[in-house]
């Protein structure tokens, strides 16, 4: 359990973007998001990244108007509430949402991504009640019901066309029905306010991801051409396209990954492009993502 104190902050009440110690991480940050959406960027003054990453964030926090707050966490000087959130590597960042952590990622993203981040957060927080419905109707779609899932998804669009997790909910109920071309259909048929809502990204791409399974080779196969010559960069990029679609995404990541360690601009970025894909199906605080993300940066920085 996090035991903090509460020493006040230096930043007037009510700021958007303020700098904290562990002293106040209870008040500012698991009590305030009980309201409020709360950002947690977790960097150190020497941390080339973190000064990418900062600006960033502020810029987009601010633009949402109040529907999402931020706190700064410098690791150098709070490294108690840095070790009990376990972060090994900076930047990392939190959102806390009704006292829980709720997504993050590692690393720093470009403006678009991190505009995408925090406009997920602030639609969490403008859902109110139909919050709840989304939930049911994302556990049924987990549990296989997925007629039941489509009727909820489609009453919520129908209610509020401008909530996007209902757009992404019933294209991804349509995909999981074997349809991609009507799970597009849905997604080309949201509002232009939320066509590219960070879910409907991440639907977008599993659709992509699902037509590549299609024609997806034996995995065996593959690994045999992988093994007889390592530099046969398509036989390399074939297996992982194939292992995601038999659902080893680990083991796609892992295989793009040394791809692109191999040859950056093979095939104009491909294996960049897939390892992006997949990132962009997938939450962006799934372990995979982490680690894939940080993996690639390194790689980039090189």
């Amino acid at each position: 359990m996090l035991e903090m104190g509460s020493n006040g902050a230096t930043a007037p009440e009510g700021a958007l973007v303020k700098e904290i110690t562990e002293a106040t991480f209870m008040q500012d940050v698991v009590e305030v998001s009980k309201d409020t959406p709360v950002i947690v960027d977790f960097w150190a003054p020497w941390c080339g990244p973190c000064r990418q990453l900062g600006p960033a964030l502020e810029q987009a926090v601010t633009a949402a108007g109040g529907k999402v707050k931020m706190v700064k966490v410098n690791v150098d000087e709070n490294q108690q509430i840095a070790a009990q959130l376990r972060i090994q590597s900076i930047p990392t960042v939190y959102a806390f949402y009704d006292g829980q952590p709720v997504d993050g990622f590692q690393g720093a993203l470009p403006q678009s991504q991190v505009n995408a981040f925090v406009d997920k957060l602030a639609a969490l927080a403008a859902e109110g009640p139909l919050a709840a419905a989304i939930a049911t109707a994302e556990e049924m779609l987990e549990a296989g019901d997925l007629e039941g899932a489509a009727e909820i998804f489609a009453a919520i669009v129908e209610e509020d066309p401008k909530v996007a997790a209902a757009w992404a909910g019933l294209a991804n109920t349509r995909l999981a029905q074997g349809d991609a071309d009507e799970a597009e259909a849905v997604l080309n048929g949201a509002p232009i306010e939320v066509a590219h809502a960070a879910e409907l990204e991440a639907a977008h791409a599993k659709i992509a991801l699902a037509r590549q399974a299609a024609n997806a080779g034996p995995v065996d196969e593959l690994r045999a051409r992988v093994a007889a010559d390592p530099a046969d960069n398509q036989a390399r990029f074939d297996l992982a396209q194939a292992l995601h679609a038999a659902g080893d995404v680990q083991g796609a990541v892992n295989e793009l990954l040394d791809l692109f360690k191999r040859d950056r601009e093979w095939n104009e970025g491909a294996a960049k492009a897939q390892l992006f894909t997949i990132f962009d199906s997938l939450a962006p605080n799934d372990p995979i993502v982490l680690a894939g993300r940080r993996k690639l940066s390194s790689m980039l920085f090189v």
